[in-house]
């Protein structure tokens, strides 16, 4: 018989400042996303208090596009949750790779500008 682990999916490190609304509520707080991955991240945010399996809208914004994405809270502790993104469409899907896509790229290229200083340098 063959064991099925829950492994979370690969974290991609950033630091994006959004803006979320609970489901209920009518005005919006700030947060910023700490990592992300195709399933979920990290929202880091001061002032709220929110508990396990509530309903977020997260509002992304990638190079000029914005969508508003639901998640659900996983957990949370005193710097923010974990949650969980509930994609309704192939458009909520896209945009959190699409930012995975562009942090990715970035570090990449900074990598081949300090590789090809430390060639000129060596």
């Amino acid at each position: 018989m063959e064991e099925v682990y829950n492994v979370p999916a690969p974290r991609t490190p950033l630091n994006l400042e959004v803006s979320f609304k609970r489901n209920y509520a009518r005005e919006e707080t700030k947060g910023t996303l700490k990592n992300i991955s195709i399933t979920g991240a990290f929202l880091e945010f001061t002032g709220g208090d929110i508990r396990a399996n509530e309903k977020l809208n997260l509002v992304f914004v990638v190079a000029g596009r914005e969508r508003k994405v639901p998640a659900s809270v996983i957990w949370t502790n005193s710097l923010g949750c974990g949650v969980k993104f509930m994609p309704t469409n192939n458009r909520d899907v896209q945009i959190v790779d699409d930012l995975i896509y562009f942090i990715e790229n970035s570090r990449n290229d900074r990598r081949s500008v300090i590789g090809d200083i430390f060639k000129k340098v060596g």
